[in-house]
């Protein structure tokens, strides 16, 4: 695979990628002294100048930023730029009443625009296609990275937004749809409406890019094979990266290729906050290397992921990071053992008797702590061995997570669908 006649796509040899990515982060690190708020941080720890970071082990020299100073700071936390300058917000929901709002520049929204015309180009879509777009508008980040994207990359924008399944379907059959952006929940809901009202021979459907949360291989297989599609990409990206598109997977799937000469990316320990070696699973932290009105220096993004050191089988020289497994933020302490959702896809992914959607719920009697977990049964299958598939899974489940969980087999179609991210976990432990 080679990359020569690509518009967007990098391609950037280590040592000259090393060196940008050291210039990037110095230059972020001087454009975040313009906001009070990191020249605190700075000074907290030591660093008076940009010019202290000359290795990539002077990174760990700066100081981490998270969510809560994004929320100490509304409505602009972080601003580097004038007032004047800001063309544009985003903003996402947050916990304590008030969204995490991020501030672009002219600049920034191009560089959102051409990351995402990045991921268009790695997913083989071209000024040929017509791209539904069924994901959020508004202050969300989603619709318009997508459609900006796809009009940078000359291909045709359907800027549909999420829910209305007729609509969807229609458009999907009257526009010829060839290329679908949406949620993995939605792409799995969408597939079952297609398959239900036998519309899959009347579509021009190849493609689906989807993201925003984190899938099973099984669910995406699912959805995949129901509408019959060439190939499906998992995007990656947060409203902190500018949006969605910092990173996507190729037609090898081994992992999200992820722009490196836009941002570093650390894996760290997520209680220690130490690195740990390339190949093993942490938390993700990046530093952005070219956003002026609020550059990112070491986030912590939450997401569950790791580096992936060995080249990609698709030849390109693109850095590679594991497909999100979840949060930090989301681990669950159940007995005493930390468990992550991603832990429990992983084991169900190798059941063929059920198929990708589960819930788990949690409850305490008497001061001890429960686990129910919800599996829906495989269409193919008969509920007559619901009782030793249960086990079975029970069985995988506390060989690799020590824990006891009780498991229970639905019938397809029983847990809720959503049109935008599922809720996999309700817990009811802490309720009065």
């Amino acid at each position: 695979m080679t990359v020569s006649n690509s518009r967007f796509l990098p391609h950037l040899p280590q040592e000259i990628l090393a060196a940008k990515q050291l210039e990037g982060i110095r230059w972020s690190v001087k454009q975040a002294m313009n906001s009070p708020q990191y020249r605190l941080k700075f000074e907290k720890c030591g660093l008076s100048s940009s010019e202290d970071i000359q290795t990539f082990e002077d990174v760990r020299k700066l100081p981490f930023t998270d969510v809560s100073d994004l929320r100490e700071g509304y409505p602009f936390p972080l601003l580097c730029v004038p007032a004047h300058d800001v063309v544009r917000i985003h903003a996402s929901s947050g916990t304590t009443g008030k969204r995490k709002v991020l501030a672009y520049t002219q600049k920034d929204v191009d560089m959102f625009a051409y990351q995402m015309a990045r991921c268009y180009e790695m997913a083989g879509i071209t000024s040929e296609d017509r791209v539904q777009i069924a994901v959020g508008y508004g202050l969300w980040t989603a619709g318009v990275g997508f459609q900006f994207g796809c009009e940078k990359l000359g291909a045709m924008a359907v800027p549909v937004g999420p829910g209305n399944m007729d609509i969807q379907m229609q458009l999907l059959e009257d526009m010829q749809t060839t290329c679908l952006c949406a949620t993995a929940s939605m792409a799995l809901l969408l597939s079952e409406e297609v398959e239900r009202h036998k519309l899959r021979d009347k579509l021009a459907l190849r493609k689906i890019i989807f993201g925003s949360e984190p899938h099973s291989l099984k669910m995406r297989r699912t959805f995949t094979e129901n509408l019959g599609l060439e190939a499906s990409y998992d995007i990656a990206g947060m409203t902190e990266m500018y949006g969605p598109g910092t990173g996507i997977n190729c037609e090898a799937q081994e992992g999200i290729h992820y722009w490196a000469d836009l941002f570093y990316i650390e894996i760290v320990d997520p209680v220690t906050l130490e690195p740990v070696p390339d190949g093993e699973v942490g938390e993700m932290v990046v530093t952005s290397l070219c956003k002026e009105a609020v550059p990112l220096i070491r986030y912590r993004t939450h997401d569950i992921s790791r580096i992936i050191p060995e080249p990609c089988s698709c030849g390109r020289d693109i850095p590679r990071h594991g497909h999100i497994r979840g949060r930090s933020d989301d681990m669950i302490i159940f007995r005493g053992v930390n468990i992550y959702p991603g832990q429990i896809s992983d084991v169900l992914h190798v059941v063929p008797e059920v198929g990708g959607e589960y819930h788990i719920d949690l409850t305490r009697k008497n001061g001890l702590d429960y686990m129910d977990l919800l599996v829906e049964r495989d269409p193919a299958c008969s509920s007559d061995i619901d009782a030793m598939v249960s086990l079975n899974i029970a069985e995988q489940l506390h060989k690799k997570i020590l824990a006891r969980i009780n498991v229970r087999i639905v019938n397809p179609g029983e847990l809720p669908r959503t049109f935008s991210k599922s809720k996999r976990v309700t817990d009811h432990r802490f309720e009065e």
